[in-house]
């Protein structure tokens, strides 16, 4: 009998889950990247990876088909949203569960996402589609300001930015039209009316919202600076956030795998700010698994290979993350306290991101810390002395 493969298009930040899921579940995990190199690491587990042009269905269809020669593929699937519409491409052609590729293009469009949104009615932040600096002027003017400005396509919070004045409208449309923000397609900003007040993210399977997170994302740049699961919410907030959550769904056809949802509570109620069609990126479902005791990368495994999942959540405590952000462009010359953070009670992780010695750019993440405990006082407490234990210097530019 053939082994059992799972194809992994490109990697994430989840990558080394997924390896280790599809291991426990008898599989053999296998990479196609357009850049195999990165991966060297995931040796020592086994993995496989392939040179292949993943921006090109053809060469992928022919790899794939060439691996049917030695394995028995049980599932492709990707945690990389940039290339997740192609993996549902690749799905329907072998006849292998996965998710709708027409459904996911529209929504990792964000513009085309907006349109869908506003037509079946979902609360949504006011905007407007620019292609040079003079509609984002305009634009800017007719929602007025603050705004924030973001690439119609892009991942990560990359060239998003809170706009407060016209000064700062300028400077940084200038970056982002002006060669220093890489595009992958022709540039198209959105302006956006900034919605003011607290964040959730939604983790959801299918059509079962898992965990609702309260977020902290500083402007103006919104790079994401904690997490907490469960939220503290009322019963009825979170029946609001629940039903304006599943109402994206419905209206971007996105009713298979995994989904994150953004929004934020504002003087109307729930607004969503973006739809992401794929799992959130590392280290959201190791908490969402302490909190609720749901691995979502092993039930996500389990769709793609066609066996039955189970979402029943086997505990309830709070999980909290915090992640440590440099303050300044420079070179990371130390970071100390890290295995002194890991030994206090609670602590689920720590994990540093930049070795020493190397260019870090203000906003980047140096580490993170995740305590787990039975209420969210403690988990709070746990966490900020494990944090208070790590410290850094960075030589600045």
């Amino acid at each position: 009998m053939a082994t059992r493969a799972l194809i992994l298009l490109e990697g994430a930040s989840n990558m080394l889950r997924y390896v280790q899921a599809a291991k426990r579940r008898g599989l053999h995990p296998i990479a196609l990247s357009a850049d195999p190199s990165p991966y060297d690491y995931l040796a020592a587990e086994g993995m496989e990876a392939i040179r292949v042009d993943t921006d090109n269905l053809d060469p992928l269809i022919s790899e794939c088909s060439r691996l049917t020669e030695t394995y028995d593929i049980a599932g492709i699937t990707s945690a990389l949203e940039d290339v997740y519409a192609t993996v549902g491409k690749l799905c329907r052609y072998f006849d292998l569960p996965g998710p709708n590729p027409a459904s996911i293009e529209q929504c990792c469009d964000k513009f085309t996402q907006r349109q869908l949104l506003a037509k079946a009615g979902v609360p949504i932040p006011a905007y407007r589609l620019a292609t040079n600096e003079s509609e984002v002027k305009s634009s800017a003017a007719e929602i007025g300001l603050p705004v924030i400005l973001k690439p119609a396509v892009g991942i990560g919070s990359s060239g998003v930015r809170l706009c407060c004045n016209v000064d700062e409208l300028a400077e940084h449309t200038t970056y982002l039209l002006g060669g220093k923000h890489i595009w992958r397609s022709s540039p198209r900003i959105l302006v956006e009316e900034f919605e003011q007040g607290p964040q959730y993210n939604l983790e959801v399977m299918g059509d079962e919202v898992i965990g609702i997170a309260a977020a902290d994302y500083g402007p103006p740049h919104f790079v994401c600076r904690g997490h907490i699961y469960p939220a503290p919410l009322t019963d009825g907030e979170c029946k609001r956030i629940t039903d304006v959550s599943l109402s994206c769904l419905r209206a971007l056809g996105l009713d298979w795998g995994p989904t994150n949802i953004e929004l934020r509570w504002t003087n109307r109620g729930p607004v969503v700010i973006e739809v992401n069609p794929r799992l959130a990126g590392s280290p959201v479902p190791d908490m969402v698994q302490l909190a609720y005791g749901v691995d979502l990368i092993t039930e996500h495994i389990k769709l793609v290979i066609g066996d039955e999942w189970d979402l029943r959540k086997g505990h309830a405590q709070t999980a909290a993350a915090r992640y440590l952000i440099a303050d300044c462009d420079g070179t990371l010359d130390w970071i100390d306290g890290g295995s002194r953070a890991a030994a206090v009670p609670g602590i689920a992780d720590v994990k540093m991101y930049v070795e020493p010695k190397t260019p870090i750019i203000r906003r980047d993440r140096i580490a993170h810390v995740i305590a787990a405990a039975p209420s969210r006082v403690r988990t709070e407490g746990i966490l900020q002395r494990a944090v208070d234990l790590i410290d850094w210097s960075i030589t600045q530019k």
